[in-house]
């Protein structure tokens, strides 16, 4: 290591940050070099936060926490608009549920109870934007989920028969126990509106 790699390595000081339910796993990279500004970036499905490291903790956690939410609500990912959801819909019920799409799909923030709900008479699809923050897979197996009922209304062993196309299905349910369990939501079976 070149003594200016040994200076910069002791001005960095790094701290990971686990994933929570409402977000990745985040990694602070505090640096005697920076003195005001902060940054956030993804980087894989992780997100960077680099800060100052003169900062208190507590200053450090509400800036970090600023900087993530920030970057979380421009989430490049492939379902991250209306337009983008209902295409991803569109690939899905050509995979999953023969071919019955939806007349639309997108992100509400009404939903306070459900995950997503379906409307099979007008075939609309609402997908709660809590849901933007969690793994494409999770979306995609809601979306499935939902598409189903476009075929089956009730909870039927037919549409489970449908909804179960989807490889991580059961996974998602799990997945969205605990995520519903960490944000202290009580989460309603009842995704059909009439």
């Amino acid at each position: 290591m070149s003594p200016r790699s040994a200076q910069q390595a002791s001005s960095l000081r790094v701290i990971v940050q686990p994933p929570r339910f409402d977000r990745p796993e985040i990694e602070i990279r505090a640096s005697a070099r920076r003195t005001k500004t902060g940054n956030a970036h993804w980087s894989g499905s992780r997100i960077i936060v680099q800060v100052p490291a003169r900062m208190s903790v507590r200053d450090r956690d509400v800036f970090v926490d600023e900087l993530v939410e920030r970057l979380l609500q421009q989430r490049p990912e492939s379902v991250g608009t209306d337009a983008s959801l209902e295409q991803r819909a569109r690939v899905l019920a050509d995979l999953y549920n023969d071919g019955f799409a939806p007349v639309s799909v997108r992100w509400v923030t009404n939903q306070r109870s459900r995950w997503a709900s379906c409307s099979p008479g007008t075939r609309d699809i609402r997908v709660s934007a809590r849901l933007r923050q969690c793994p494409d897979w999770v979306i995609d197996a809601v979306l499935v989920h939902e598409l189903a009922h476009l075929q089956e209304i009730e909870h039927s062993p037919a549409f489970y028969a449908i909804a179960n196309r989807y490889p991580r299905q059961h996974e998602s349910t799990v997945f969205l126990e605990g995520y519903a369990l960490g944000l202290g939501l009580r989460i309603e079976s009842g995704d059909v509106e009439s």
